[in-house]
Order: C-alpha cells, then structure tokens, then sequence
C-alpha cells in the first residue's frame, strides 16, 4: 500500500471505561429506536395528509407532537452523551497510589 510505511509510530490507544461503553450503547439503542419511530410516523402524517380525510388530519395534530417529543429526547440524548464524552477520566485509585509511592503530600490550606 502507498504512503504507510512498516514500522511508523503505532496508533493513539484509547482505554474506554465499560461503564461508559455500557452508556453509550444503551443511549445509541434509544436513539435508534426513537428514530425508527419517527420514520413511522412521518410515513403516518404523510398519509393522513394525502388523504385529506378531516379526521385524518385531525389525527396528524397529536402524531406530529409526538414526533416533536421524540426530536427533543433525541436531543437530550445526544447532549448527555456528549456531557459524558467530555468529562474527564476519573481513575481514583491510580491518583492515590500515585501520591503514596511519590513521597508527594496533598497541600491543605491552614
């Protein structure tokens, strides 16, 4: 293959918590399913608005609000993932290892 060379500097590795992992996955599966939803009733409100039978269209007032509803807990969603994504690691007991085997002390304020 062109331009990679054997040898070269490997790859960033990245150590993701499985709780995080777990997090993820569990907010993509709601995502995704709140998205197959929403497909359906799109296909639903297309419909009923075709057909313009007034109860049909009447109908499409509550579908269309449910669709709103799932788009603000699609939002959501993705902004929590993104908080979690953006917090830093926490690996307390490494931190406290580290400080007994160093000889450092924590400063504390008199």
């Amino acid at each position: 293959m062109e331009g990679l060379r054997s040898g070269g500097p490997s790859p960033p590795q990245v150590v993701v918590d499985g709780r995080l992992m777990q997090t993820f996955q569990r907010s993509f599966l709601q995502v995704q399913s709140l998205l197959d939803q929403n497909r359906l009733l799109i296909n639903e409100i297309n419909q009923n608005h075709e057909s313009k039978i007034p109860d049909n269209l009447g109908r499409n007032v509550g579908l269309i609000r449910e669709l709103n509803n799932n788009i603000r807990r699609v939002v959501d969603l993705y902004a929590d993932l993104s908080s979690k994504f953006m917090e830093p690691p926490s690996y307390p007991s490494l931190e406290h290892s580290w400080l007994e085997n160093s000889g450092h002390k924590r400063y504390r304020p008199s």
